[in-house]
């Protein structure tokens, strides 16, 4: 079979620190192209066009994009390139509302494309274990603390602190996205705080407590503002001793043993991809970004000093 021919739509740090290795470490692909408006942002030897609108038009062909744009310009694109009968990957969050996001997986139905909503950690090396080993316990209680340095992780980036940006569930989305995929039950918000910068319109922090469908309370700590150690964690607490995922779910602790797995997130994402493509299917989980909705829906919100890079 003749490797995926593939453009990346957006070549910002995500792009080049993640994207680009898998695609190049993945025979099932070719990097067809590049797409931004700066013209910097090139690889050796791969064409590269402004905008998705100037590769369309002038080629290289390609089969399939790797959105990687900020969220807010998602949907346009996305539904350009399924209108095409181009199959699209959509980086983390999928969209900037729930209601696009929804409208694009009917599109890609509807052209007989692939439609990927891309949740990088669950595809950490500890995420499947811990899956496997908590579907046969009774769980008790959760905590989620996600805890980070927005200055080092999005130096600069202003998209973020805008409405679709997300703020803190930019990373804390990822947390999300673990706890949807190894909790065996639906949970909701019960309370939460929103911390917001004077300056801002998006949150740097957020204080939340949901609770499933049994009444099992899961707790959820995210703060943009940490200093020296970053932490990413999820403790689970069962019947049968605790289990931990850290460093964003790439180490699990479970009683008596640990296991520091190899970071094969994104590669892990781009094999999934290539399946999906091959079989002519989609796969679009909007879980972790309905959760942040509704957490803007009923949170309370608590303006904080102003943040400024």
């Amino acid at each position: 079979m003749d490797p995926i021919r593939i453009a990346i739509v957006g070549m910002g740090k995500i792009a080049r620190d993640q994207h680009l290795p898998a695609i190049l470490g993945d025979e099932a692909f070719s990097l067809a192209a590049t797409v931004s408006p700066l013209a910097e942002q090139t690889v050796a030897g791969v064409p590269h066009r402004a905008s998705l609108d100037a590769l369309l038009a002038d080629g290289p062909a390609v089969d399939a994009i790797a959105l990687c744009t900020p969220p807010q310009v998602r949907y346009d694109l996305a539904a350009q390139a399924l209108a095409r009968g181009i199959h699209v990957f959509l980086e983390k969050p999928p969209g900037a509302t729930l209601a696009e996001v929804d409208a694009l997986k009917s599109q890609a139905a509807e052209t007989g494309v692939t439609l990927f909503a891309a949740w990088h950690s669950r595809f950490a090396a500890g995420v499947a274990p811990a899956r496997s080993w908590l579907a046969e316990r009774r769980i008790d209680s959760v905590s989620i603390v996600w805890r980070e340095d927005v200055r080092v992780w999005h130096p600069g980036q202003a998209w973020i602190w805008q409405p679709g940006g997300l703020g803190v569930f930019d990373p804390g989305i990822n947390a999300l996205s673990i706890a949807t995929h190894i909790l065996p039950r639906p949970f909701f918000l019960r309370a939460g705080t929103l911390a917001i910068p004077a300056n801002r319109a998006a949150p740097i922090a957020a204080d939340l407590t949901f609770c499933d469908t049994a009444g099992m309370t899961i707790h959820v700590d995210l703060d943009w503002r940490q200093t020296g150690p970053q932490r990413w964690d999820i403790v689970v607490e069962t019947d049968a001793g605790t289990c931990t995922l850290s460093n964003g779910g790439a180490v699990l602790t479970l009683p008596g043993s640990a296991d520091h797995g190899e970071d094969r997130e994104y590669s892990g994402l781009y094999a999934h991809f290539a399946t999906l493509v091959s079989t002519c299917r989609s796969e679009i989980d909007t879980r972790p970004l309905k959760l942040v909705a509704d957490v803007f829906l009923r949170a309370r919100r608590e303006s904080v000093e102003a943040f400024n890079d």
